[in-house]
């Protein structure tokens, strides 16, 4: 079945697409979770907010919950991780980079957590202060 040609689209997961031509960005919309590790995110501005370390996926629905980020440059930073739920992140397949809706100074006051000890992502009050944290909806 021949693809397509689209620049936009919301796939089921939340996580939006912006592609350039078709054929450039990625051959598929299937990819393996590890291609996304060391992407860059940024704004719509193009501050640099950090890089994705993780994908978390959500093992009962089969979907990306959220993307791990670390910021990069930031000396010490690396010990510091942010959870993003993943439908607050935009694909941006034709730079191969993430776009995250928030601005630096937002990002800069992130709820984080250490590299060593991670939060329980299960935790309803968890997910529900990170969710709302990046203006996205519980599911």
């Amino acid at each position: 079945m021949a693809s397509t040609p689209y620049t936009h689209r919301q796939p089921p997961s939340g996580t939006r697409i912006f592609r350039g031509n078709p054929g450039e960005g990625p051959d598929s919309d299937l990819v393996a979770a590890n291609t996304f590790e060391g992407d860059s995110v940024v704004n719509a501005a193009g501050d640099e907010l950090g890089e994705i370390k993780e994908l978390i996926v959500d093992v009962v629905s089969g979907r990306i919950a959220y993307a791990v980020l670390s910021k990069r440059g930031v000396p010490g930073s690396d010990d510091k991780l942010f959870a993003v739920p993943w439908n607050a992140l935009t694909l941006d397949a034709h730079r191969n980079c993430f776009i995250l809706d928030v601005s630096k100074e937002r990002m800069d006051q992130a709820p984080g957590f250490d590299k060593d000890h991670w939060p329980a992502m299960a935790d309803l009050d968890w997910a529900t202060r990170i969710r709302s944290y990046y203006g996205r909806p519980n599911r």
